[in-house]
């Protein structure tokens, strides 16, 4: 059989047994933070790091069994992830705005409480998820999704996120500021985009691709 035109001018161009590199695709939006200045006191923030990390594996839907957490393999570096597909809409927890109510793909499941593994500050349990939200909501925005979070963190700053993406989040209870307390994503672009969580030991990113 003689070679096909194409066949012949892929040879030409890349020579015969020659790998072709596929471009990677370009990425709409990337933030990071140090999870190692989460906040000022050093148990507080430890509580803070480990919370953080346990959010990221409910949310990228690693498989968590809060009886048997090892803190040491969450602690480790990872990449996970989560993908909104055309119309998809993301929220943070499943206590949602009526608008929203039957309309969630996506959600971590939890609502970040000790019987979920999450642990407390002397002050809250799951303290520290409002940052993983508030780095989310601002990876989102910039990505040019439509991203919506009713309540701001104005009651204190996150170290390495602007003001105006600062996230509220609370999750106990069936109630308007539950509701409100909350993160919503919806993908509105016409292809499937994905969150990509990188933690390399110290730094937590987030890609949006």
């Amino acid at each position: 059989m003689q070679p096909t035109i194409l066949t012949a001018v892929f040879v030409l161009l890349f020579g015969p047994g020659r790998p072709v590199t596929v471009p990677t695709p370009k990425p709409l939006a990337y933030h990071a933070f140090s999870l190692d200045d989460r906040y000022g006191n050093t148990f507080v923030n430890t509580v803070f790091k480990d919370n953080i990390l346990l959010a990221v594996r409910y949310t990228t839907g690693g498989a968590v069994n809060p009886n048997t957490l090892n803190w040491t393999a969450i602690q480790k570096p990872f990449t996970a992830s989560l993908t909104l597909r055309p119309g998809e809409t993301f929220a943070f927890h499943d206590n949602v705005l009526p608008e929203y109510r039957g309309k969630i793909a996506k959600t971590p499941g939890v609502h970040f409480t000790s019987a979920e593994g999450f642990k407390s500050d002397g002050y809250l349990v799951g303290d520290g998820v409002c940052h993983l939200a508030s780095l989310l909501y601002w990876v989102a925005r910039d990505a040019g999704l439509a991203a919506y979070a009713p309540v701001r963190h104005n009651f204190a700053p996150i170290a390495d996120v602007p003001k105006e993406y600062g996230v509220s989040i609370y999750a106990l209870g069936d109630s308007r500021g539950s509701e409100l307390q909350n993160l919503y994503i919806t993908n509105t672009k016409p292809e499937p985009v994905v969150f990509r969580f990188s933690f390399d030991g110290t730094k937590l990113g987030i890609t949006a691709i």
